[in-house]
């Protein structure tokens, strides 16, 4: 059977924690045959993250180790190098997130890969990217939200940019490391050839401002925190209930604001010149927020949901992940996804598979696994074609 768009491509997965890792859980969410190979001596510390911890366990491995194999193997040795490139021959992908030089440092530089296996395709990920000035830094997610200008749109008008309570950067880099990879890989399809796919912590933030740069250029304008909206869009702001919690209004669109100002029993405003267009609405955005501030706090959330989306009008509530893990939507999607995670021997929930194909969907096969080289029989001795002798020698060695 089939497991996805991917099924058929390996993937030989390096490094650790979030960036790398997240790259190959949305390969193996598509199919992809994903090996996930960390060091006998020192495990992915992704293995004790998450805020939630049960019979000694946490869970965010349970996200980003799904649909993987784990194998050991010290690349630093000789014997782990020779059967590491014995993988590649056998590979499709590599995926790594070290600091760059480390895999040149280990004789694995993707000269040494290519001669091996002219169709690889090698995926780094790294802080700042394989070249340029600061290519040898580390890098982390919250230094690469800071230095790519994304840090500084957050937060409030004059105060601190917080960050947000995720590991922003590192995600972002995966899905762009994830998304080059397919992209290798359909041009593999046509040359026979694989390729580098550099991907930077820092670009990746920087690849969602939006017209920050190019207002910067024309105008000089330096955007800044903006708090709960966005400035110069308008109505799309948050806006408090009678009961005291949040909904969000989206309305900045002309035709979507008529039919706000409709649903509000005040159509006047539609056609008021404070209000009649985009940037007027921008001009006077406070006025505005006001008024729907003002008829929000008078009304119940569900009725003020169930009003505007009636009228056709974008609105809804700040869901706290209790709501979301309830919510029919989601669940009807798929998007609240069991992990049957043998560790403690239950389902875990965890998010779904994005995107969903029709013909060839993804799917979550496993929560990862229970312990580090858990597959190392699998893939040493079925693929390799190693003697059980040969890994009990090599686990001795600390190869495996």
């Amino acid at each position: 059977m089939t497991t996805g768009a991917l099924d058929g491509i390996r993937v030989l997965e390096l490094g650790t924690l979030i960036s790398g890792p997240f790259a190959g859980r949305l390969l193996g969410d598509m199919g992809a045959e994903v090996l996930k190979i960390e060091l006998p001596s020192a495990p992915d510390p992704l293995r004790t993250w998450g805020q939630a911890e049960l019979d000694g366990h946490h869970f965010f491995w349970t996200v980003h180790a799904r649909n993987k194999k784990a194998v050991t193997l010290d690349l630093r040795k000789e014997a782990g190098r020779a059967l590491f490139l014995e993988l590649v021959d056998r590979s499709d992908v590599i995926v790594e997130n070290f600091r760059p030089g480390t895999l040149e440092k280990w004789n694995l530089g993707y000269d040494v890969l290519r001669e091996r296996n002219k169709g690889i395709i090698l995926v780094r990920v790294s802080g700042y990217g394989q070249t340029g000035p600061d290519a040898g830094k580390a890098g982390y997610a919250s230094v690469a939200e800071a230095a790519s200008g994304l840090r500084h749109m957050n937060g409030f008008p004059g105060g601190p940019p917080p960050r947000l309570a995720l590991s922003l950067g590192d995600s972002l880099a995966g899905m762009f490391a994830a998304q080059g990879a397919l992209a290798a890989l359909y041009r593999r399809s046509v040359t026979g050839v694989g390729q580098v796919v550099d991907t930077a912590l820092t670009e990746s933030c920087l690849a969602i401002q939006e017209s920050t740069i190019p207002d910067y250029d024309v105008g000089g304008v330096v955007r800044g925190p903006s708090g709960t909206r966005l400035e110069g869009i308008a109505p799309s702001n948050i806006y408090q209930s009678a009961n005291g919690s949040w909904v969000v209004i989206a309305a900045n669109q002309d035709t979507v604001f008529r039919r706000l100002c409709e649903a509000m029993g005040r159509p006047e405003l539609a056609t008021d010149d404070r209000f009649v267009n985009h940037v007027a609405r921008g001009r006077n955005q406070d006025e505005l927020d006001k008024i729907i501030g003002d008829w929000a706090a008078e009304r119940q959330p569900a009725e003020i949901i169930d009003t505007l989306s009636q009228a056709g009008v974008i609105s809804g509530p700040i869901n706290t992940v209790a709501e979301v893990v309830a919510d029919p939507q989601l669940q009807a999607r798929g998007m609240i996804a069991d992990h049957w995670d043998e560790r403690i021997e239950r389902n875990v929930k965890g998010p779904g598979v994005v995107p969903v194909l029709t013909e060839s969907p993804g799917s979550v096969r496993n929560a990862g696994s229970a312990r580090p080289g858990q597959h190392n029989d699998e893939v040493f001795g079925g693929l390799l074609g190693l003697s059980a002798d040969q890994i009990t020698a090599l686990q001795e060695e600390g190869v495996l």
